[in-house]
Order: C-alpha cells, then structure tokens, then sequence
C-alpha cells in the first residue's frame, strides 16, 4: 500500500484487494476533434478495487464530476430498444402506483427528456435534473422542465424548500457515477415526498462478474453494486428497499424499488429475499470472488486479440458499431487502434465527425458500412447486438458478420 492508503468512499474501510486493473486509460466519454489528434491525451489508472467490508466495487477518482458531465455526448433517446424499456416502466409505474395529475416524479440524471416524456404524456408533472447544460437543452426544447445542475444533499434541501417533493423519484444507471455517493443518496431521502418511492436502476455486480463484462468499468463509472451493498448504502440513510426487478438492460440490471423507513405503506417482497439468497450462493461476500476475476478478464482480452489478428493475416476487414464508453475501456485495454480497425459509426449526429478516445478512431454515419462493405461488424455496444444486428441486417448481403466481444468473441 501507498503512504496515503485508499478507503472505501461508502464506509471508508481501506482498499486493498484488486478487481480488476485494466492498466492505463482516457476517459471514456473524452471523444476527440479533429485538431485535437495530435495534442497530448491524458490517461489515468483504471484500477477497480473492491472494499473487504461492504464489498462495493469501485474506482479512485481522478477527475470531478463537472469535468466528466457538464457536456455529455450521450443523449438516451438514440437507442430504441431503451426507449421501449422506459416507456413499459412508465407505464408500469403509473398503473402500480396509481398517479394521477397531483403526482409529480422527479429523475436524477435526466438526459434529453427520454423518460419523463411517458409520464408527462399522462399528465403526470415532471421534473429532471441534469448537469450536462447541451443534454438539459435538448430535454427542455421537448418541453420537459429541467433543472440543469449537480445533484446532492444541498441541491436537494433547495428542491425541497421551493416544494419540489417527488411521489416517484428516478435514478436510471446514475448511482454508479456518483464519487460522494454518501451525499447523493442523502439527496435522495431528502427530496422524496413522505410516502414517496424511490426507483433506481444499475448494472448487476453479479452479471458483472458471471458474464466478464470488465469492459462497463471506467473512470465516469465509480461504483459498482451488488443488491447487498446498495441495500446497505440506502440503509443508512433510512431508505429500505421492498422490491427488486431484474431487468436485462446494460447486459443485466437491477431496478429497485425504495421508501422512508418510517413509511409503512409497502411491505417487503420476497424478491428481495431471493435475490439476496442467490448473491450469497454466489459468493458475493467472499473476497476470494473478486480476486478471481482479474483471470478471466486476460482471457478475454487474447480471445479478443486472437480473433483480430487472424483476420487480418486474413485479409479480412473489421469495423466498429457503436462509439461506447464501453468500447473504448475494451479498445484502450487490448491496445487497439487503426490498425486492426478501420473505423467505427454510431448513430448519434453529436458522436460522427469525432473520434474514439485513445484509440483515435474515426466516427461515422452508419451508411458508411454500405459503402464499404466489411467482412466483420464488431458491435461494441453488445447489449444491443439484437437491435444494431437488425438494423444492420443488409451486411448479409455481401457474406458479411458480425462480432460481440464480450462475455467472449463471438461471430454470427
């Protein structure tokens, strides 16, 4: 250990044991211009450590949130496939909880208005909140109310005074990119109407690990949760959680379901039972589960090296789908760049003309791949290869395929 150990940023145990250290990497979301190819790029340690005590999976912190998120690349509404997820969630929350026009659901991390539109189409009020002022924009031209700032616990104490309490409170794949996530979820308490729900979704540590997704680990991801973990970090600050979804989105989720502690209103489900049950036969709480993983992510990255190297001794071209913040931890970590791949394309306009973190591929339209008709379509995005492989089906017109990386490479 170093003169100046770490902690835990949940319980502030000292961090000892590794999870997986994928080297040195850029930020994820730090897409490039064109005249910024030559200048100097920073790469920080992408080093994930698990706490020996509460077992949260989680990063150091290398930049602050300002940096990461004032000006966000991703815009949600490009996926069709998660827009269909949130509007069946909208749905669903309106039916089981019965809003109506009193009701007012509020969503921490609000991107482009992709959610908060289902509700307001219902006549539920809506409020977002989202730092990223060119997403806010983008939220507030479709009409929906949005606060363009930081969420926290003196953000949540100004909500509140103004009478911004939430009957249903939103948190979709936000928790892990919180550094104070003490503060965060005091937030949250705090701005949740007395006999309010709190709903947030997030990648599964257990899908994690069963499923070598190493590649959702970078720098604007923090953490890292098991049920177990977030029910004891909600705890704390006196949100019991009585109900838990598995979803299939980001290759395995967890929506859970949350209120005051003093509000006896929803009774504690047997999911949340069960799921905790399964996490203990998992080993989740034994260390030794996370010290094995760091393996299976070298295996992963030559089966990946493999498949590129023997396609290009045969002559064979490789281009990219997708411009993830998942890819680019996959390509920085395996050393890829031009050389094995030509390009990648992506879908949103804000994305085309930039270039990959790092690896410094060129981002086009999707219609490129119809005029350059490569042998192999290597989805970075994996968890939407149903969506991107049907929209891209024409490739079979030419004997082309397609490539998911992860759990292993796969072609089909």
């Amino acid at each position: 250990m170093s003169a100046n150990p770490r902690h835990c940023r949940f319980c502030r145990a000292p961090l000892e044991v590794t999870f997986a250290d994928l080297g040195m990497s850029p930020l994820a979301n730090a897409y490039l211009r064109a005249d910024q190819r030559e200048a100097m790029e920073p790469f920080y340690p992408l080093h994930a450590f698990v706490c020996g005590q509460c077992f949260l999976v989680q990063l150091e912190q290398f930049e602050s949130p300002e940096h990461l998120f004032s000006h966000y690349a991703y815009f949600s509404s490009y996926s069709e496939s998660w827009l269909e997820h949130v509007k069946t969630y909208a749905l669903m929350m309106i039916r089981r909880f019965q809003l109506s026009a009193k009701a007012k659901v509020i969503e921490v991390a609000s991107n482009d208005g992709y959610l908060l539109q289902y509700f307001a189409e219902h006549g539920v009020q809506v409020l977002g909140i989202e730092p990223a002022s060119n997403v806010a924009q983008a939220a507030m031209a479709r009409g929906i109310p949005t606060r363009c700032c930081f969420f926290g616990s003196a953000e949540a104490r100004r909500m509140a005074a103004e009478g911004h309490l939430a009957d249903v409170l939103v948190g979709n794949n936000v928790l892990a990119h919180v550094p104070d996530l003490n503060d965060f979820v005091e937030g949250l308490r705090i701005v949740l109407a007395p006999t309010g729900v709190v709903t947030m979704e997030f990648p599964h540590l257990l899908s994690l690990i069963e499923n070598n997704q190493f590649d959702t680990i970078y720098h604007e991801h923090f953490s890292y949760f098991s049920f177990s973990t977030v029910e004891k970090v909600l705890a704390k600050h006196g949100l019991i959680i009585f109900d838990v979804d598995l979803v299939p989105t980001h290759g395995g989720s967890l929506r859970i379901y949350a209120r005051h502690a003093e509000d006896g209103s929803h009774a504690l489900r047997e999911t949340v039972r069960n799921l905790k049950s399964k996490e203990r036969s998992a080993r989740l709480e034994d260390i030794e589960t996370y010290s094995l993983f760091a393996r299976r992510v070298g295996e992963a990255k030559l089966g990946f090296l493999e498949f590129l190297i023997q396609a290009k001794r045969s002559g064979r071209t490789v281009v990219g789908y997708g411009a993830p913040a998942k890819g680019n931890t996959l390509l920085n970590f395996c050393g890829v760049r031009g050389d094995f791949i030509e390009y990648t394309v992506d879908r949103n306009p804000h994305k085309q003309g930039m270039y990959l973190p790092g690896s410094h591929l060129p981002i086009k339209s999707p219609e490129t791949i119809r005029e350059s008709r490569p042998d192999y379509v290597l989805i970075l995005p994996w968890n939407l290869r149903e969506e991107i492989s049907r929209q891209m089906a024409f490739i079979r017109e030419w004997g082309g395929q397609f490539v998911v990386p992860i759990p292993k490479v796969e072609v089909f």
